[in-house]
Formats: C-alpha cells, structure tokens, sequence
C-alpha cells in the first residue's frame, strides 16, 4: 500500500513555503460542516472561550468527514484539517486537555497565554509521545499518554503508522501536528526569542490581539500605534527564527496588507450574509 500523502493541511502549505488560510469555528455541527465546504487548510474550534465539550467535538469532527469528498480527491487527507484551541492557559500546564483532543484525532494544538520557555516546552511535550533519548528528535520530550485507537481511525491509517505521523511539525517533517502557539502579552514578547531558540517544535506563533492589547493598555484599538508596535515584534522575531506568525483578524480590508507584511498563517472569518432579505426589506419600503 502505498505511503498516504501529507494529511494536515495547513502544513502542506507552509512546507511549501505558502500562507496557510485556518479560521476559528464555533464548536457546532451546522458550523463545522459550512467550514468543511470552505476551501480553508484547517478549522480551529474555539474552546477556550466556549464551552470545553469534548462529545460535541467529536461529533463536529465526525461531521466533516465527507466520504464524496474522500472518494473525489481519492485522498485520506481531510479537506480541512480540525484543530483546537483549548481553555487553560499556558501557565495552568494542563497535558490532559492536549491529550484528549489528540486522541480523538484533531491534527493541532493552539495554546492560549503561553508566555515562557517552560509554559512553550510544556505545550510542545503534551502534544508529543514519549520515546528513548537516543531516538531522532528527542527534545522536548514527550509526555502523551498512549491511547491512538481513535485518532488513528479518524486518520483512517493504523496505528504503527499514526505514530510515525502522530509528532510535531517542523521538528520531525514527517509529523502531522501543529503546535500554535498563542503570543498575548508584553512578558511573551520579551521571551518570544529566548522561547523559539530553546523549545523546537512550535510550528505557529499566534499573535493574540484582543488580550495584548488590553496588556498595553488599549483593549482591542488595534491601530494604535503601541499595539502595532507589538504586533510588529512579534512577526520580526518570527521572521528572525523562521517560524510562521499567525494573524487572527484577518479580512478583505487587510488581507493584502497581511500578506505582504509576511503573516504566514491567516485567520479569515467566515461572514453571515443577509443580502436577500435587505433587499426585501428595501424593496417592500421597511428600510
């Protein structure tokens, strides 16, 4: 049988040295399956600020499982790839939210508040299986508990070959998870170089604007220019390490910009339209 191809989307294309498109997605069936029709690289579902239900995620996944898509592209590959942004912060080290969402399959981590070196290892290890030190890619190591059962079904590979795949990208080239890692303070920006030369295996710097900008001072006035001049930090120093920058607010207005200022991982959102009805609303004198 033949080697199945790169599965995780958004890693096909930053190895191939183009942006990858992801947005959030509200953990919910109807939602997740509009997302799927999307041509996006992955779908994070948004966890921390929603409720952590793990069963409405698994059905969510399930849900974007498109056997005409499957067939069509002739591919294991997901249209789009599922990720999740889990509720504790970086501080708080909880492994085992990591754990559970990698065993029902889900191909990346995005860590909110991660602002050290340690919180960074740690987030990298949860999302890593242990293995001996004298194997490749040894640091950080790996602290996931051993249960693929699942995550290897929703992959549709065994498991011997999920745990070939189950690692973090770039760290290992064969891995298939992202770890995004989420950059909402001004401590993280003083880390942020420190953090990247000392923990491989954070594929994502995610820049946080709503809560750095509160951390400044100026909630949510993303053109100021302190806010700004954070957010230009953070992609310099991305830039200096070779990691892709995230950017999470990311529109038709300032989707050129974005590009061309070097952002590798963009979040566009999805947008609710209601054209029909204003226009009838329009038309029948009620506006």
């Amino acid at each position: 049988m033949a080697e199945p191809p790169r599965l995780n989307g958004a890693i096909r294309a930053l190895e191939q040295g183009k942006p990858a498109f992801v947005t959030f997605c509200v953990p919910e069936i109807g939602a997740a399956q509009a997302i799927n029709a999307a041509p996006y690289d992955g779908a994070v579902f948004e966890m921390e600020h929603n409720p952590y239900d793990i069963q409405q995620l698994r059905d969510c996944m399930q849900y974007m499982l498109d056997r005409g898509q499957i067939v069509k592209s002739g591919s294991l590959a997901p249209a789009v790839a599922p990720f999740v942004r889990i509720p504790p912060n970086g501080g708080e080290m909880s492994q085992w939210v990591a754990k559970q969402v990698l065993d029902i399959g889900v191909y990346g981590v995005v860590w909110p508040h991660v602002s050290t070196v340690d919180e960074a290892r740690n987030a990298v290890a949860a999302c890593r299986y242990p293995r001996p030190p004298s194997a490749p890619y040894f640091e950080p190591a790996g602290m996931r508990g051993d249960a693929p059962a699942r995550a290897a079904r929703y992959w549709g590979i065994s498991q011997q070959d999920y745990y070939k795949r189950a690692d973090v990208w770039p760290l290992n080239p064969a891995g298939e998870l992202l770890v995004v890692m989420m950059c909402e303070e001004v401590r993280a920006i003083r880390n942020l170089p420190k953090l990247l030369e000392q923990v491989p295996g954070i594929g994502v710097v995610l820049i946080g604007e709503g809560d750095l900008s509160q951390d400044l001072g100026f909630p949510r006035q993303y053109d100021h220019p302190a806010v700004a001049s954070a957010i230009g930090d953070i992609l310099a120093i991305c830039k200096a390490h070779n990691v892709a920058c995230g950017h999470p607010h990311v529109g038709a207005d300032n989707v050129d910009k974005v590009l061309e200022q070097g952002f590798r991982f963009l979040m566009p959102a999805p947008t609710q339209s209601f054209a029909a009805l204003e226009r009838g609303l329009k038309a029948c004198g009620r506006r």
